[in-house]
C-alpha cells in the first residue's frame, strides 16, 4: 500500500505539483505502527487530479478531496486548504486553497499535522509535531478552544488518540475538552458511534473509559454509564468497588481480537445497577434485583441512540438480559445453545475477572460446549429467526428473546417439532401463554 501511495506522489510530482504523505500515515510511520490508511495532500486542483489518474472518486470535490484508486485500493489526495467560519461546529463555511503551512494549520492535533515526501524522505513540521511525538502528547494546533470549536467531535478525538497511542492530553487542551464538553451534543450520533467504537477496543479501552470520564464527556455521551460512577457493590461479591471501577476491570481483560458487540456488552451489562440499587437495612447488603432485564431495556434504547445495526443490538441486548444466568449454568444446560452463547460466555469470563477472579462456571461451560459439539443432533433449533419474521414477528431484540425462549423449551423437550414449534410462536406472538 505504501509502494502505491507513493508512486501517486511521484505522479503528482512528475507533473510538477508539490505532494507529500500526510496526517495519520506519518504518525503512524514515525511511532513504529502500521498504517491503516495513506492519505496525500497536493496543491494539484480536483480538476488536476482526474487527469492524472484513470480512476477517481470526487468524494468532497468543493474541500478538494478526491480519492484515487490504485490497484484496487483506495487513497484520498485533498488540495491544501485553509478553512474558517465553522459556524455548526463541524462544516466549514469558506475553504480557501492554499499552501502546505496553511494546510497544516487547519489540521486538528500537532501529532497529525506532519507531512512527508516520500520521493525525497523529507519529514515537514510547520506545527511542533515531532517534538509532541517523542513526549507523547496530544495538543491541538493553535488555541485549543478555536479547533474544537471548528468541530466539536475533535474533543472525542483527543481522547481517543490519547487512549490509542498512550498519550497525556496537554493540559491547556484537556481544559478546553472539560470546558466545552456539552458542545459534543450537536455532533451527529453516528460519528459520535464510531469515535466510541474505536475508543472501546483493545487494548486501551479501560484508559479510554477513564479519560472519557475525566474530559466530562462520558456524561454527555454515555450519561447511563457515568451514573456507575458514585455506584458502590457490596464488597463481599464485589471487592473492586463501584459498578464503573468493575466495568474499568472488565475492559482491561478484553481479548485483543474482542469484537465491537463484546466490549459494549460489558460497558451495558451492569447499565441498570445504579437505578436498581437497593441496601438492606439490616445487613447493609446492596442488592440490585432485576438490573439485567431493566438493563437490557435500557441497552436497546442506548444502542438505538447511537445507531448500532439492528443486528449488533438483538447480541448485545440479549448477552445483557441473560449475563445473570451464567450463575445457576450448571443446572442449566440450555445456554449452550443460544445462538448469542459465545458472546455471552465471553461476557460472563469478563465479569468474573473484574471482580472475584473465579472462572470455574466459564470454565465448566467450556467443557459442555465442547461435550455439545459433539452431539450435532441436538444443535439444530427447530425454527430460525426468518421461520419467526415469516410468522410476524418484529425485528430487533425481542425477537432474539423470543428465540432463546424458543430454544430452552425446545431443550426441555417441552417443543420437539417444528409444527410444535410454529404453533407456540404463533400463540407467543399473539399474546398468549
Amino acid at each position: 500500500m505504501r509502494a502505491t501511495a507513493t508512486a501517486i506522489v511521484r505522479t503528482l510530482q512528475d507533473a510538477g505539483f508539490a505532494a507529500f504523505f500526510v496526517g495519520g500515515c506519518v504518525r503512524d510511520t514515525l511511532l513504529g505502527r502500521a498504517p491503516g490508511d495513506f492519505d496525500i495532500a497536493t496543491n494539484a486542483l480536483p480538476d488536476e487530479v482526474e487527469k492524472l489518474f484513470r480512476r477517481t472518486v470526487a468524494v468532497g470535490r468543493q474541500f478538494g478531496v478526491m480519492v484515487v484508486v490504485e490497484g484496487g485500493q483506495q487513497f484520498q489526495v485533498a488540495t491544501f486548504r485553509a478553512e474558517s467560519d465553522y459556524a455548526d461546529g463541524r462544516h466549514p463555511s469558506t475553504v480557501a486553497f492554499g499552501d502546505p503551512r496553511a494546510d497544516a494549520n487547519r489540521r486538528d492535533f500537532t501529532v497529525n499535522g506532519l507531512f512527508f515526501d516520500p520521493v525525497a524522505g523529507e519529514l515537514h513540521d510547520w506545527v511542533g509535531g515531532e517534538t509532541d511525538l517523542r513526549a507523547k502528547i496530544i495538543r491541538t494546533i493553535g488555541v485549543a478552544e478555536e479547533r474544537f470549536g471548528e468541530d466539536h467531535l475533535r474533543m472525542l478525538r483527543a481522547v481517543r488518540f490519547a487512549a490509542q497511542l498512550g498519550f497525556e492530553i496537554e493540559p491547556e487542551t484537556f481544559a478546553a475538552v472539560k470546558t466545552l464538553a456539552p458542545k459534543i451534543q450537536t455532533i451527529s450520533a453516528e460519528r459520535i458511534r464510531d469515535e466510541l467504537i474505536k475508543l472501546f477496543a483493545p487494548p486501551h479501552a479501560a484508559r479510554g473509559l477513564v479519560l472519557l470520564h475525566e474530559s466530562g464527556l462520558l456524561a454527555e455521551v454515555l450519561p447511563e454509564i457515568a451514573a456507575t460512577v458514585t455506584c458502590e457493590q457490596s464488597p463481599d461479591h464485589h471487592p473492586e468497588g463501584s459498578v464503573f471501577n468493575h466495568i474499568r476491570l472488565m475492559l482491561e481483560n478484553l481479548p485483543p481480537t474482542a469484537s465491537p458487540a463484546l466490549a459494549w456488552a460489558v460497558l451495558l451489562h451492569d447499565v441498570a445497577k445504579p437505578l436498581t440499587a437497593e441496601r438492606d437495612a439490616a445487613t447493609g447488603a446492596i442488592h440490585f434485583y432485576g438490573h439485567e432485564k431493566i438493563g437490557a431495556d435500557l441497552a436497546e434504547k442506548i444502542l438505538t441512540r447511537l445507531r448500532f445495526p439492528n443486528k449488533q443490538i438483538e447480541e448485545i441486548v440479549t448477552a445483557v438480559r441473560f449475563h445473570m444466568q451464567f450463575k445457576d449454568a450448571p443446572q442449566m444446560r440450555k445456554v449452550l445453545l443460544r445462538e448469542t452463547f459465545p458472546l455471552e460466555l465471553a461476557l460472563h469470563r469478563l465479569d468474573c475477572l473484574g471482580s472475584h477472579a473465579r472462572l470455574d462456571i466459564h470454565d465448566f461451560l467450556v467443557a459442555q460446549a465442547a461435550e455439545l459439539a459433539a452431539q450435532p443432533q441436538l444443535r439444530p433449533p427447530l425454527l430460525t429467526g426468518a421461520d419467526l419474521l415469516a410468522l410476524g414477528a418484529k425485528p430487533g431484540p425481542a425477537l432474539g428473546a423470543l428465540l432463546a425462549e424458543l430454544r430452552e423449551q425446545q431443550l426441555a423437550d417441552e417443543l420437539t417439532t417444528a409444527e410444535a414449534a410454529r404453533d407456540w410462536a404463533r400463540r407467543k406472538l399473539a399474546g398468549g401463554s
